[in-house]
């Protein structure tokens, strides 16, 4: 008997393999996945000018920066937008200036789909194998009323949905979905009840490397997880010989699983 609905996650025509270059660019939910494939050596580049919420501040990010991955995950966190009245452009940040400067405004799935787009074409551009991954945060906005954020959220997935139809190689990853359906509970969230707790946010990882990363991949999360536990182990005397032999023994592990997993990608 199954006490849970567990979110299919479709197979999405492509493999991550080690040591890709990868560009992550949306909500407060990128910086966290992104930062664990950091963890996990992978040379990424993370919300290079803050975090973005909107599809309109993704498309900024990726006119704004030269990243040329053939991996980019965009995190969708609301349609809504703060539109400066003196000269009518979005911005991506109010720089805490006065509310009264900025009209509210909802973007509508045509919208969101437009900025998407024009953000996936233009890395297309800079590299045609690049493979785009949608997803929409499971981070709840309170200040929209939680009906409200729903609606924001629909509108997302939408507009995701639309464009995985139009470009084949943007697909989409169901975070959203396994939040809210599979991790139905409020010990995975953290004490405010709205953001994912560590333990929803390493599920997720774990779903993601089982549908999206090659064998090869897979095999070096193995080998490099004892290491990384050595290298984050704290002791008690970190200043004694002992202490420092282990960590240079641990480094030099590092070393030579890197460049050999590095040498075996270039054959």
């Amino acid at each position: 008997m199954e006490f849970r609905t567990v979110v299919e996650v479709d197979a999405p025509g492509f493999q991550i393999e080690p040591f890709e270059s990868i560009l992550f660019v949306g909500s407060c939910f990128a910086d966290k996945i992104g930062r664990r494939f950091e963890e996990e050596r992978f040379p990424v580049t993370v919300n290079p000018f803050g975090v973005m919420y909107n599809p309109a501040s993704i498309l900024h990010t990726v006119q704004r920066c030269d990243a040329a991955p053939r991996i980019a995950f965009f995190t969708l966190g609301t349609n809504h937008v703060y539109r400066l009245k003196e000269t009518g452009e979005i911005v991506d940040n109010c720089q805490k200036r006065p509310q009264r400067l900025f009209q509210e405004e909802e973007l509508t799935i045509d919208q969101c789909v437009d900025y998407l787009s024009q953000a996936a074409e233009e890395l297309h551009r800079r590299c045609p194998d690049v493979r785009i991954v949608l997803t929409v945060s499971p981070i709840r906005y309170a200040k929209y009323g939680y009906h409200g954020s729903q609606l924001s959220k629909a509108t997302l997935q939408l507009a995701a949905h639309q464009l995985t139809k139009e470009k084949p190689f943007v697909s989409y990853f169901p975070a959203y979905e396994i939040v809210l359906d599979e991790l139905r509970d409020y010990r995975f969230y953290q004490p405010d009840m709205l953001h994912p707790s560590d333990q929803a946010v390493e599920y997720i990882w774990q779903r993601f490397v089982e549908a999206y990363f090659s064998p090869r991949a897979k095999q070096f999360l193995q080998e490099w997880k004892p290491i990384k536990e050595a290298l984050g182990h704290r002791p008690f005397h970190p200043e004694s010989d002992t202490y420092r032999q282990f960590m240079e023994k641990t480094r030099q592990q590092e070393a030579d699983l890197l460049a050999r997993y590095q040498s075996e990608q270039q054959i």
